[in-house]
C-alpha cells in the first residue's frame, strides 16, 4: 500500500523554559504519522480515501503554543489514570489519596500537568517490516497526587499494512491505580472538513455505564437496548444524539464509557468500527481493554482552530478512548485498575484502516 518510511525527527518548536520539542514523522503500509515529543501527541495521521487522496483524520494544532495553552488532548497519551475519578480521590489499602482537579471536583485524564503535558524521552525503532516509536517517562512518586514512582513504556507501531499499534506498559514501586490511553479525535472525511454525525459507528457492547451530573459512573452496568447507546449494529452517530434522554443532556451528546461485551483480554479483540460514506475511509479498532470512551466532541465549541486554519465545531470529530471504566479506583465491582510493585502493567490496542 505504501512505502515504508524510517521515523525522521525535526525540533517542532520550545517550551518556555526553553526545554526542546520534536516531531517525528514516519509511515508504513499506507498509513503516514507525527508524532510530538510533547503528550506523545499524535499530531496527524493521514490516510486515503477510494481515490487514493490522503487527508490527515486526526484533529490537532499548528504550533506548540496552542498545544500548551489550549490542551484539549488532541492525540495525546492519558495517564496516570484515563477519564474521570469522582472528586479527586480514592483510597487504596486504608490511604486516601487526594489527586489534581481540572473538571469541576473531578480528575479529569490525570488532572493538570497529566501525562499528555510532559516531555517523553522517544526512540525511534525498525524491526521486521514494522516502524515505529518507543516512548519512555518516569513518573515520580505523589505526582498528580498518586502513589508510588510509575516507570512507563509505550510503544507506537505502525505495521506492514499500515496498522497503528499502541502497546501500554508500567511498573510501580508501590501500590497505585494505572488507566492508560490516547485520545486521537477521528475525523475520517478529514480535519477540519465538518461535522463527524455522518459517520457510522458500531460498538461490540450491550451495556454502558452511566453517569451523574458531573458525568461520574452512579454503577449501573445498563443496557444498551432501547437507547440512544445501543450500536450494536452499524448506526449515524448523529442518528439518536439529540433525543431527549437525561444521559445525553449531562454530557451534551455522548461522552460514555461502553462496557465491551469481551471483557478484559490477552490480545486485542476487535471492538469498534467507524466508517466514513462519503470518503470510503473505515478505521477498525482492537484492544485488550475491558471498556472503551465514545466521545461525540461535545465542548468543541468553535474557539479553536485547527493546522488546515479551520474552526472546530461541536461534533466535529468523536473519540473511542479503549479504557478500563472511569472512577475504577472508587468502584470495587469495576474491573481492577490497581498495579502493585512485581507487577507489569500491559495494554494494547490495535487501530487498523481500510478502504
Amino acid at each position: 500500500m505504501g512505502d515504508r518510511k524510517k521515523p525522521v525527527r525535526e525540533l517542532f518548536g520550545k517550551l518556555a523554559d526553553g526545554t526542546e520539542v520534536h516531531s517525528w514523522s514516519l509511515a508504513n503500509g499506507g498509513t503516514r504519522m507525527e508524532v510530538l515529543s510533547y503528550g506523545g501527541i499524535v499530531r496527524s495521521l493521514e490516510i486515503p480515501d477510494r481515490e487514493g487522496r490522503y487527508a490527515n483524520v486526526s484533529l490537532g494544532y499548528g504550533d506548540l503554543d496552542d498545544y500548551v495553552t489550549k490542551n484539549n488532548f488532541f492525540g495525546a497519551l492519558i495517564g496516570r489514570y484515563g477519564n474521570r475519578i469522582g472528586k479527586g480521590r480514592y483510597t487504596l489499602d486504608g490511604e486516601t489519596h487526594r489527586l489534581s482537579v481540572n473538571d469541576g471536583e473531578n480528575s479529569l485524564h490525570g488532572g493538570t500537568g497529566g501525562f499528555d503535558t510532559a516531555v517523553w524521552d522517544v526512540e525511534p525503532f525498525t524491526e521486521g517490516t514494522d516502524v515505529g516509536l518507543y516512548l519512555r517517562r518516569t513518573s515520580p512518586d505523589g505526582e498528580m497526587g498518586h502513589p508510588g514512582t510509575l516507570t512507563t513504556k509505550v510503544t507506537y507501531t505502525l505495521t506492514e499494512r499500515g496498522d497503528w499499534r499502541i502497546d501500554y506498559e508500567a511498573t510501580t514501586d508501590r501500590a497505585t491505580v494505572v488507566n492508560l490511553t490516547n485520545h486521537v479525535y477521528w475525523n475520517l472525511a478529514g480535519e477540519g472538513s465538518g461535522s463527524a454525525h455522518d459517520h457510522e459507528l458500531d460498538i461490540a457492547a450491550s451495556r454502558y455505564t452511566p453517569v451523574d451530573s458531573g458525568l461520574i459512573p452512579t454503577g449501573e452496568l445498563a443496557e444498551v437496548a432501547g437507547t440512544p447507546f445501543d450500536f450494536r449494529r452499524t448506526t449515524r452517530v448523529g442518528e439518536h444524539i439529540r433525543e431527549a434522554h437525561q444521559q445525553l443532556l449531562y454530557a451534551r451528546g455522548m461522552d460514555h464509557n461502553w462496557v465491551l461485551d469481551k471483557g478484559t483480554t490477552a490480545e486485542p479483540e476487535h471492538i469498534a468500527t467507524l466508517r466514513d460514506p462519503s470518503s470510503g475511509r473505515t478505521l477498525r479498532i482492537a484492544t485488550t481493554e475491558p471498556g472503551v470512551q465514545f466521545y461525540s466532541g461535545n465542548f468543541l465549541d468553535g474557539t479553536l482552530v485547527g493546522p488546515s486554519g479551520r474552526i472546530y465545531r461541536q461534533g466535529d470529530a468523536l473519540c473511542l478512548e479503549t479504557q478500563h471504566f472511569p472512577d475504577s479506583p472508587n468502584r470495587p465491582d469495576f474491573p481492577s485498575t490497581v498495579l502493585r510493585p512485581g507487577q507489569v502493567y500491559r495494554s494494547a490496542t490495535v487501530h487498523s484502516f481500510d478502504i
